[in-house]
């Protein structure tokens, strides 16, 4: 399985561009994925999703203590291994932060870098989970939010929205894969979730349209959750994967 994830977002110049993604699809992230307890590693673009997408993130109330936290938004760089702990012992931040020559070029072209290491605590499979054995690099689009609440009885509402409510409902969602419910290990957010799905049309059509246009409606849970959520730039990614390229 893969509990342990370590995400990291980031803008990349567009000079220099194509050179940086040459070298990270074909040495860097080949070497990642090879290393020791790790399952996988993907990388995705943030296509920031359609008009209801923008008006929830224009929703979200305004993050608080997120100074010196990266502000990347336009890249999504993952790795998945069995446990959290297998992110840390040895650091996997700490080896790539020791990277010199070449790598270190490569590296140092990203702006706004934000790194996480998350632990799932739930997870469920959709009706397209026979399209990604588990275990293996997620589906060719996500969406991927990650954030803190206001207070602590905010924290129990969440969980107890995500377990009556928004997993049992993408487990039966058309296009979905799947779905994973996280909590950090390091890194400014607390919670972050992600979904997959078979392609940025299925997610639009089936989840942003009739679903996530309910957070706009203060009645409902799914808005009164989303106004004390307090989401790090740009979140919730909406990303096509661009690393291993989708069939």
């Amino acid at each position: 399985m893969d509990n342990g994830i370590w995400a990291t977002w980031y803008d990349l110049p567009e000079d220099g561009r194509d050179e940086y993604l040459d070298w990270l699809h074909g040495e860097y992230l080949p070497v990642v994925q090879a290393r020791p307890g790790i399952a996988w590693a993907a990388h995705y673009e943030d296509r920031v999703g359609g008009a209801d997408m923008q008006k929830v993130r224009d929703t979200f109330p305004k993050s608080e203590g997120m100074e010196g936290v990266g502000t990347g938004t336009q890249f999504l760089m993952l790795a998945g291994a069995a446990e959290p702990w297998t992110l840390l012992a040895p650091g996997i931040i700490e080896e790539q932060n020791a990277l010199g020559g070449e790598a270190r070029r490569m590296l140092d072209m990203r702006q706004g870098v934000r790194s996480c290491l998350f632990s799932v605590f739930a997870r469920i499979d959709g009706p397209e989970m026979d399209q990604r054995p588990a275990g293996t690099t997620p589906g060719p689009a996500i969406q991927m939010g990650s954030f803190r609440t206001k207070t602590l009885a905010d924290e129990f509402d969440v969980g107890q929205w995500y377990a009556q409510f928004r997993l049992p409902t993408m487990a039966r969602m058309p296009g979905c894969i799947a779905a994973r419910v996280m909590v950090s290990v390091a890194g400014w957010a607390k919670y972050s979730v992600m979904y997959e799905f078979t392609s940025l049309q299925a997610r639009l059509e089936n989840f942003e349209e009739p679903h996530e246009a309910l957070a706009l409606d203060e009645g409902e849970w799914t808005g009164r959750v989303i106004r004390y959520t307090m989401h790090t730039p740009g979140s919730p990614t909406v990303g096509q994967r661009i690393w291993p390229p989708a069939a």
